[in-house]
């Protein structure tokens, strides 16, 4: 008698091989680079599947590093940032190494401790053309660059601008240890011949836009 072919079939979940992680879909996971040398590539999974021997693939959409982009690596982009592209594809779930958190900007910047599982998206990325989306985003400082979480910044008392401490003339150590801070600017504005600087290392990052960069 003939076997009678079993077909593909939804699953609702799966668990990390080798431990009891359990990743379904909507879940952002860390996936094994066919090159070992590489970083585990970051994905979300749109949908699961097994073909009814116990094998299970996973639908799923990738996530970029800068330097896997078109534009490649820049200042302003963070450690841990990723851009959500259109790139989608189908992988066995036996790649899956581990389970990841991609947090909104605004959500990583608040973290008070930033874990090896944490990453931070606030680009989709249009893997054919090299766009992104927005194709605007805040600047900031006399550099006018986008924000880096990374990179440590003071925040003018008067205007609310943030400044990067060498484009101020200022060193780290030193922006760590001030009380006020006053942009030449504003300082000029006010008739000061010096600012008295100052940053509070963990003053909440304010993130709404002054300029807008192309």
């Amino acid at each position: 008698m003939a076997k009678i072919k079993q077909g593909k079939k939804d699953v609702d979940s799966y668990t990390i091989r080798g431990t009891t992680k359990v990743v379904r879909v909507g879940d952002t996971v860390l996936m094994r680079p066919s090159d070992t040398d590489n970083q585990p590539y970051v994905a979300r999974i749109e949908g699961m599947e097994t073909d009814g021997r116990g094998s299970v693939r996973v639908k799923v959409r990738w996530y970029y590093r800068p330097e896997e982009s078109k534009g490649g690596r820049r200042q302003f982009h963070g450690a841990k940032e990723l851009f959500r592209s259109d790139h989608q594809d189908t992988q066995s779930a036996h790649t899956i190494e581990d389970k990841c958190v991609v947090h909104s900007f605004k959500e990583y910047t608040k973290l008070n401790n930033v874990g090896a599982e944490d990453f931070f998206c606030r680009f989709d990325y249009n893997a054919a053309s090299g766009a992104f989306t927005p194709d605007r985003v805040a600047v900031y400082c006399k550099c006018e660059m986008p924000y880096n979480p990374d990179d440590l910044m003071v925040q003018c008392d008067a205007c609310k601008d943030w400044f990067h401490p060498s484009c101020v003339e200022m060193t780290i150590e030193q922006a760590k240890k001030l009380d006020h801070f006053m942009c030449s600017d504003c300082a000029e504005e006010n008739d000061e011949k010096k600012p008295s600087n100052g940053y509070e290392p963990n003053a909440e990052l304010k993130a709404e836009p002054k300029r807008q960069r192309r």
